[in-house]
């Protein structure tokens, strides 16, 4: 009996996602559990397994953003006619948008991959090695779908690209995704159109990221929020991260200084438990591990994904783990449970010569720390006036779940902590 492929709901509040590409073409073999299709929800693009055994009978949206809910394919027995529930599907329950394209006939043209492209094989964007790239796109059909790479197609949507009118560089014409940044970079003037008037306004639509961005965002601005500040001596957090990174043979990953606070803050958390907690509907979730959420800067946006039971781990298996989901994060290559479930969340702007500065909440956490450059400070010890090398940290509590007693405790023994990691130990 044929089986419906519906859109999932893959996180709390997902209404809708995009679909990047399909991993099999129609008529092609599906096991349960098999990657079926690329989906782009708001901060990361994941695989979506089948969860049916069969054969991919129809494409019902190939790609473009689709609601919740959706029939996106159909999946049954080889020959299964399955047109009763096709014409459902567009027409009734769980109706295709008008905007999305509908497959009636096999997607010969459609950007589908025979298998789920290796961790270590080259970006779908770049030419193979030795081949020569085209000297342009081919003449294309009207209603053709356009030759794109994933990540080509994801620009174009981010940056408001139409596709069809880029030249593709790519084997047989294919867009990758320097062409859409070219595109980007040209002037958009439409031939015989008037040039756009000088110091006209740029307007910027918001990428699918930036409106989750702007929604959290706005969420966090609505809870009652004080902070706190310290300044440590971080001398001894500096040498201990030197010392490990003599002792690591050349292929390790190096810690960073930010590694070895994770590990420090974490030991923390569990410490002061009432700061490792989240709010949710009116209750206190206090957890036994600290997971924690690491702020990463992307070309795309801001995402934090968790390095979980941190508590409980190694610096060096927190630096691995960290290097990790930044590669990941960087590459667009973050799955959805890589950002779930954090508890507590560490900004870092020391990198970029930021002094100090006040983090927003990540809700539903009740608590964000905000960590400054380590510089050469003056620093009163003892009575005399030396120069040592000092970070400013500032910690942003939920009033509604933390007292600023329970803050100022926690953000003690951080100090502590990164004055003499020792004690973490």
């Amino acid at each position: 009996m044929a089986v419906e492929v519906k859109l999932p709901r893959l996180g709390q509040g997902m209404e809708s996602g995009t679909i990047v590409r399909w991993l099999k073409s129609e008529g092609d073999a599906v096991a349960k559990g098999e990657p079926l299709y690329e989906l782009d929800t708001d901060k990361v693009t994941q695989e979506v397994e089948a969860e049916a055994d069969g054969v991919l009978l129809n494409i019902v949206v190939a790609d473009g953003e689709v609601d919740v809910g959706t029939t996106v394919a159909v999946i049954g027995a080889q020959d299964e006619d399955v047109s009763e529930l096709l014409t459902r599907a567009v027409g009734g329950d769980g109706g295709v948008p008008a905007a999305a394209p509908v497959a009636a006939a096999p997607m010969a043209a459609a950007p589908v991959a025979a298998a789920p492209v290796a961790a270590d094989q080259a970006p779908e964007d770049e030419t193979p090695s030795g081949s020569e790239p085209q000297g342009g796109a081919e003449e294309r059909a009207p209603g053709e779908r356009v030759k794109a790479s994933p990540l080509a197609r994801r620009i174009a949507r981010e940056r408001g690209i139409e596709l069809s009118l880029v030249t593709g560089t790519g084997p047989e014409g294919r867009v990758v995704a320097e062409d859409v940044e070219q595109a980007a970079a040209a002037p958009a003037v439409a031939p015989g159109a008037p040039a756009p008037a000088r110091g006209e306004v740029e307007v910027v639509q918001l990428t699918s990221i930036r409106r989750t961005i702007a929604r959290r965002l706005t969420e966090a601005w609505e809870a009652p929020v004080f902070p706190l500040t310290v300044t440590a001596d971080a001398t001894e957090l500096a040498g201990t991260r030197e010392r490990m990174v003599e002792l690591l043979d050349e292929g390790d990953v190096k810690p960073t200084v930010n590694d070895v606070l994770t590990r420090l803050v974490a030991a923390a958390l569990m410490r002061h438990r009432a700061v490792n907690a989240l709010f949710i509907d009116g209750a206190i979730h206090r957890y036994p591990s600290a997971n924690v959420g690491i702020a990463v800067a992307t070309p795309n946006g801001l995402v934090v994904p968790v390095v979980r039971d941190a508590d409980r781990k190694s610096v060096q298996e927190i630096a691995a783990a960290r290097a990790d989901l930044v590669c990941r994060a960087r590459e667009g290559k973050l799955q959805l449970a890589d950002l779930e479930e954090g508890t507590f969340t560490i900004s870092n702007l020391g990198m970029y010569g930021i002094d100090q500065f006040v983090a927003v909440l990540n809700p539903p956490q009740v608590a964000i720390l905000a960590v400054g450059a380590i510089e050469e400070r003056p620093l009163a010890v003892d009575g005399e006036l030396e120069i040592a090398p000092t970070m400013t940290m500032t910690l942003t509590c939920d009033h509604r779940a933390i007292d600023g007693s329970e803050g100022a405790e926690f953000l003690r023994a951080v100090k502590t902590l990164v004055e003499a990691p020792a004690l973490a130990l």
